[in-house]
């Protein structure tokens, strides 16, 4: 489903160069989950944007559902992340002035993959059947979090990025979400790879693995 062969990315500044993925290898399975950590500044981040596209690497590649993602046009890429890609981040990006119900939606009717069944159920299986009415600046920042997951599942995309999902929630709502939003991502048929820096997040995920000096290692 996802594969990445010897992918270079580096940034170069005034005075000096940082490689921060040097010929990274990678693969995922359909349908399954991928906790990837590593310290701030290792490229956990660059590596989710990468993958979908927003930047391009150096050299290397990155294949997705048979998709050349390091080569593709940007209208192409720009097909992929509105139908088979979903991104969440710490900062949820809802638009302030829609509804939460036309939040939930907005991805799925990009797409036209409205399915009014499912959507019912992530509506009731994140509690936010009493919001629908109101607007993301009158929602707690948990609440938030559960209508970005409700949007980035209701298309059943083939891959969701997450980078550090629950970063501003407290620890027990994050073991909250998380344990809702891992098992929405299997029950939608997803597969997730999630940025993370708790060990405790990363439980949930099938996988764990480690970026460091631009390369990955299993965790066992």
């Amino acid at each position: 489903m996802l594969e990445i062969n010897k992918l270079c990315k580096s940034y170069s500044y005034a005075d000096a160069r940082q490689d921060v993925l040097q010929e990274l290898d990678f693969a995922m399975s359909a349908s399954s989950s991928v906790a990837l950590l590593g310290d701030s500044g290792s490229g956990k981040s660059t590596l989710l944007h990468l993958i979908a596209g927003l930047e391009r690497p150096d050299s290397g590649e990155i294949l997705f559902d048979g998709q050349r993602m390091h080569a593709a046009s940007e209208s192409a890429l720009a097909a992929v992340r509105r139908s088979q890609l979903s991104l969440v981040f710490q900062q949820f990006h809802l638009i302030s002035t829609l509804t939460i119900l036309d939040n939930i939606k907005f991805q799925a009717a990009l797409c036209q993959r409205l399915d009014p069944l499912y959507e019912a159920e992530l509506i009731e299986r994140l509690d936010l059947g009493s919001q629908l009415k109101k607007y993301p600046h009158q929602l707690s920042r948990g609440q938030q979090q559960r209508v970005a997951i409700a949007r980035s599942l209701l298309h059943k995309p083939q891959l969701v990025l997450a980078d550090e999902p629950t970063g501003n929630l407290d620890e027990n709502s994050s073991l909250e979400v998380m344990g809702l939003f891992s098992n929405l991502v299997k029950q939608a048929g997803s597969s997730l790879l999630m940025v993370t820096h708790s060990q405790a997040m990363a439980e949930f995920m099938d996988r764990r693995v480690r970026l460091h000096n631009g390369k990955l290692a299993e965790i066992e």
